[in-house]
């Protein structure tokens, strides 16, 4: 017994066959040629400078968290979060700078971190806004681990690594189990790298951004699993959390949050070339 599948295949080619190329019964849609991959986003900053690509989670169909008070959405904070701190990065001088998305459109999970790799960045950082229940509040810094660190930290990266499925349709590329994770030596060393990233990036918030009491977690998140450049995942607040969402999404919250990154990665690289 035929599948549905295979009997509308059957149909489709039987149909084909008896349709004349040119019957009046035929109708020919011209389709726009297959457009070439995703264009390269800008690269801002003095060349030969060290690459650091900023990427604003979520975006278009995709609206991430929503505030339950307000309808504040994670794609429009985290767009607005990342051009503050590309902005502050390029007003330090000391990098070159690149977002994934510089407005409000979709990108599938493997698309952002090809992003990273295709430029050799030599740092990304994923922003985004969390949710939860109760009062928890405050960012939080996740890098890429082999399992979670806890519980909520496994759950958050199960929720994010979905977000390829848009209504119901599965549009992302990468094959296999998404969760799983082969890490080899060069992958470890880059998982250290970014630890250090996320240790650097507590301090040099000089107590300006509030971070939750257990402010490095590791989780398999899949904008994280480049094997050669380190990568963090920040989590800038609650969408959940009135006061959050407040600090956020006013310039004063943003800037502090763009400043602690860029102090952050001037010491980063400034290490790195005390080491050549």
């Amino acid at each position: 017994m035929l599948t549905l599948v295979a009997a509308l295949a059957v149909a489709g080619s039987q149909l084909a066959m008896a349709t004349p190329a040119h019957s009046r019964y035929s109708i020919t849609i011209p389709l726009d040629p297959p457009q070439p991959g995703l264009p390269a986003p800008r690269i801002l900053g003095r060349v030969g400078r060290p690459l650091v690509v900023i990427d604003a989670g979520h975006g278009g169909y995709d609206p991430g968290a929503i505030a339950p008070e307000g309808g504040v959405r994670e794609k429009d904070v985290t767009l607005a979060m990342a051009h503050a701190i590309r902005d502050e990065l390029l007003k330090g001088g000391r990098v070159r700078v690149a977002l994934t998305r510089e407005d409000d459109h979709f990108l599938i999970l493997q698309e952002r971190s090809e992003v990273a790799r295709a430029l050799k960045a030599d740092l990304f950082i994923s922003v985004h806004a969390d949710s939860g229940v109760g009062e928890a509040s405050g960012a939080t810094i996740y890098t890429l681990s082999e399992v979670a660190s806890d519980a909520r930290a496994a759950e958050l990266a199960r929720r994010e690594n979905k977000a390829d499925i848009i209504n119901g349709v599965d549009l992302s590329r990468a094959n296999g189990d998404v969760s799983s994770i082969l890490i080899d030596l060069a992958q470890r060393e880059t998982m250290d790298a970014s630890s250090h990233f996320a240790d650097l990036l507590r301090r040099e918030s000089g107590g300006n951004v509030p971070f939750r009491g257990a402010y490095h977690r590791m989780a398999g998140f899949a904008v994280l699993k480049a094997p050669d450049t380190p990568a963090v995942l920040l989590e800038v607040g609650y969408v959940t959390n009135p006061e959050d969402v407040a600090r956020i999404t006013s310039p004063s919250g943003r800037a502090a949050i763009a400043t602690a990154v860029r102090r952050a990665v001037d010491v980063l690289f400034a290490r790195k070339l005390t080491k050549r």
